[in-house]
């Protein structure tokens, strides 16, 4: 099992797809029906749209997302309230005409339904003038028709990521109100020039098509805050982007890039910079001029060193060099006192340094994959540590956790899977805050009865050790939600009652704890008995006891004697 990244877990903290998140569902009265404003009927097996919601006339939004509906009924007309009507993810193979009678419609999802030549299908859409957003996501569209380009020139937000769309209409320059547009995973070649023409763009997502250039024209694009263009085919970025002067969020990732134009410092405002897996090798020395930026992915960029420059980085909060070819830790890093995320898996590190510990406000830290022949103990210095990921695929292994591991007081996930552990120090019962102990494919012959002092932990993954027993109070571990034990010699509990479960381990913990203090209790009471009857190794106790009776009673005679004597 591959050890767990850091870097493959991170994501984007800007990047906005326009999808809401799940409603909370709502219910009323049943005397208050007819007033209904929101229902929420998603995800329930629904074949078609019950007669009585298309009688709420009150209603304003409407979520039938995640059933399976084939068909949108005429009736659906009667709601002329309605607002927001969610669609996506059900089985509707056409649109009725009815539909275009919603007139004032702000918001509709069609996303992932089977639309028969979705193209002419979209005709009772393009008659909904007051829409705002339009999401048509996964359609299969080879075309944007051109009726929605003429008549929907309100929309503010078009979603199109998942079609088979290679081209724009020129009409799509009457969406002179669009401020997001959405085209991930479709065909485009060349940046469409129409979208140039949108003066309030704000969020434009080309995300994995085949761009193989940006034309000069983006300049114009004043308002554009946000520009995802990761997993194309740019090999440079024209210097007419940078004019995009109120860029925040800038994603090249995925893409043949050498080197970054001189005109980035520009970008004052830039606060998200994704450069991963371009074949940068070193260090862009302009980077370090965008004092601006907060967040910086140089994931697999072949990089060796940092630049001086990176030193004037001091809002970064995020930086991810994982997979480069870093043979030491870069002295640049421990500068960036505001740096909360780090990301170095898979490098040559084989030492920390000591300075590392200025990095106070460091939260998540990943060095999974590194060539360390001992526990890097400086880590165990940086007290914000919320997040520490040390597994190892393959190559080198470590044999021991140091005991300084304690002082972690905020951590709260630390993983160690993939060495070669065969214990853990008892200081690890002191990390009060931790939910998540992977230590995986380890040694481990015993675990110290100190875990059972971990009361936050939710998930300890043990499985691929060489266990054969457990502590007797780790049922004692009130939060404990997974607990894989597969691949141990475990006899007590045995294997058989480890499969069970969580919920059967701790029975067979709570009855081997009972049985063992009726033993004391009966141990106790026998031997008492032994005492006071003399019995077995006892015997020797009266024979003693004899004994010390009688010199007793001649020292009392003799006393009692020699009294009388003086009288």
């Amino acid at each position: 099992m591959l050890s767990v990244r850091f870097s493959n877990i991170v994501t984007s903290l800007y990047l906005d797809t326009g999808i809401k998140s799940s409603i909370v569902k709502l219910e009323l009265p049943r005397e208050l029906a007819n007033r209904i404003l929101f229902l929420d009927s998603a995800d329930r097996q629904l074949l078609t749209i019950p007669s009585d919601i298309l009688e709420l006339v009150e209603l304003e939004e409407l979520h039938l997302e995640k059933n399976l509906i084939q068909t949108i009924p005429s009736e659906i007309k009667h709601l002329q309230n309605l607002k927001v009507l969610y669609l996506h993810d059900n089985s509707i193979e056409s649109l009725c005409d009815e539909l275009s009678e919603l007139k004032n419609l702000l918001s509709l999802d069609l996303s992932n339904n089977p639309l028969t030549r979705a193209a002419g299908s979209l005709w009772a859409v393009s008659r909904l003038r007051s829409l705002r957003e339009l999401r048509l996501y996964n359609l299969n569209l080879g075309e944007l028709p051109v009726q929605i380009c003429k008549n929907n020139y309100n929309l503010e937000l078009m979603g199109l990521s998942g079609n088979e769309l290679a081209l724009l209409p020129s009409e799509m320059t009457n969406m002179t109100k669009l401020r997001e547009i959405y085209l991930q995973r479709n065909r485009f070649e060349l940046l469409p020039s129409v979208l140039c023409q949108l003066p309030d763009l704000e969020i434009v997502d080309l995300e994995q098509n085949a761009l193989g250039a940006i034309p000069d024209e983006i300049a114009s694009l004043q308002k554009l805050k946000k520009l995802f263009l990761a997993s194309n085919r740019l090999a440079l970025l024209p210097d007419s982007l940078f004019k995009c002067t109120n860029l925040i969020v800038l994603d090249v990732a995925n893409n043949q890039l050498r080197k970054l134009p001189r005109s980035l410092p520009v970008l004052t405002g830039l606060v998200e910079l994704g450069l991963s897996n371009n074949n940068l090798c070193v260090f862009p020395p302009m980077l370090g001029k965008v004092v601006s930026l907060q967040v910086l992915y140089l994931k697999n960029t072949g990089l060796r060193t940092l630049h001086s420059q990176c030193t004037n980085l001091r809002e970064i909060r995020l930086l991810d060099l994982s997979q480069n070819r870093f043979s030491t830790f870069p002295a640049e890093i421990c500068s960036l006192v505001n740096l909360e995320v780090l990301s170095l898996d898979d490098n040559r590190l084989h030492e920390i340094p000591a300075e590392v510990k200025n990095l106070s406000n460091l939260k998540c830290l990943g060095l999974t994959g590194n060539r360390f022949v001992h526990f890097p103990e400086e880590v165990c210095f940086l007290a914000s540590l919320e997040k520490l990921y040390l597994g190892q695929d393959q190559g080198f292994k470590l044999t021991t956790v140091h005991k300084s591991i304690g002082l972690l007081q905020n951590l709260r996930e630390l993983y160690l899977e993939n060495n070669r552990f065969e214990m853990l120090p008892a200081t690890i019962g002191l990390l009060k805050n931790l939910e998540i102990l992977d230590c995986h494919n380890n040694q481990l012959l015993e675990l110290p009865n100190s875990v059972c002092n971990l009361q936050g932990l939710k998930k300890f993954l043990l499985q691929c050790n060489r266990l054969t027993c457990l502590p007797d109070d780790l049922d004692r571990l009130p939060t404990l939600q997974a607990l894989p034990l597969e691949e141990n010699p475990l006899l007590d509990p045995p294997l058989e009652v480890c499969a069970q479960g969580i919920a059967a381990i701790n029975r067979h913990l709570q009855e081997k704890r009972r049985r063992k203090a009726l033993a004391t209790k009966i141990q106790a009471w026998w031997r008492g008995l032994m005492v006071r009857k003399y019995l077995g190794p006892f015997k020797e106790l009266k024979k003693d006891k004899k004994k010390g009776k009688g010199k007793k009673d001649n020292k009392g005679k003799k006393g009692f004697a020699k009294g009388n004597k003086k009288k």
